[in-house]
């Protein structure tokens, strides 16, 4: 049977929004074409997490610093689009070409990783932007590679994956749950549950290229509200790297891994973009380490 579609916002219930919506309704919340979700929401103002048995959204975003644009789901892209959780791994339902990307049904209490892994994209990038983007990206051995060849002032052409990760909890999250690796070629692993993380913890991340640790790479760890203030490491020789997150909110930790592209892939260079988000909610805030 045939659903009409909605839209459905989530509001924090008897917040300023929801007393003006419910006191003049627009027109099109009152035809329902609109469905207001009141949640609960704690003293800072943020919506309780979702109750097992919900759908939640997953929406692409691609841009700078949490500042992304939608992305909407290209069919011929798509590579893995899956959710793992207490039941094990099952796809994603897609909707191609729209935004939000994706549902996903949150049937067991705990951690959901949601993983979107991307088929490559060619992309050809001007010298003067592909070598800001290798000094932003700590790939330095590229950029050597490449004053070696006498090719820095030349412009690159390059194949880019993506693989992007987000935690998401329903219910009472317990320390022994967790992030758990999806196979991405480039993965980046929360090692302790960050929804158990207190303000004075560390956050232990891996990363690992075709399910081996990656040695040297830079790591960024960026909050949404405080986008500027970056923390940033390299990983050691497994592969890891700690992160003290004082700061409340969402957390995307982000790394890019460049190798030689294949000899028939019409281009010079293969990158993979790892992502990881996440909701911190710690007892107090402060300024990152």
């Amino acid at each position: 049977m045939a659903h009409d579609a909605r839209l459905i916002i989530q509001l924090p219930r008897d917040g300023a929004v929801d007393r003006q919506l419910s006191a003049e309704p627009p027109a099109s919340v009152a035809g329902d074409d609109i469905v207001l979700d009141r949640r609960q929401a704690d003293e800072s103002g943020r919506i309780e997490p979702p109750d097992v048995g919900q759908v939640v959204s997953v929406r692409l975003r691609v841009g700078q610093d949490l500042l992304g644009d939608p992305l909407l789901l290209d069919p011929s892209l798509v590579n893995q689009f899956v959710v793992s959780d207490g039941d094990g791994v099952r796809p994603v339902v897609r909707r191609d070409g729209r935004d939000p990307a994706g549902l996903v049904r949150l049937i067991t209490p705990g951690v959901h990783v949601i993983g979107y892994r991307s088929n490559p994209s060619t992309i050809e990038i001007p010298a003067d932007t592909f070598n800001q983007y290798l000094k932003e990206e700590g790939l330095d051995a590229v950029s050597a590679q490449r004053a070696r060849r006498n090719e820095t002032r030349a412009p690159a052409r390059e194949i880019f994956s993506r693989c992007a990760k987000s935690l998401v909890f329903s219910g009472a999250a317990a320390a022994a749950q967790g992030d758990r690796p999806l196979g991405f070629t480039l993965e980046l692993v929360a090692e302790r549950n960050p929804y158990q993380l207190r303000a004075d913890q560390d956050l232990p991340v891996r990363l690992t290229y075709e399910s081996r640790p990656l040695a040297g790479a830079l790591v960024v760890a960026i909050n949404r509200l405080n986008p500027a203030d970056k923390v940033s490491a390299r990983t050691d020789a497994d592969g890891r790297v700690r992160f003290r997150l004082r700061h409340d909110g969402m957390w995307l930790i982000k790394a890019v891994h460049m190798v030689p592209a294949p000899a028939d892939a019409h281009a010079e260079w293969a990158s993979f973009w790892a992502s990881l988000t996440f909701e911190m909610r710690n007892p107090s805030a402060g300024t990152n380490e």
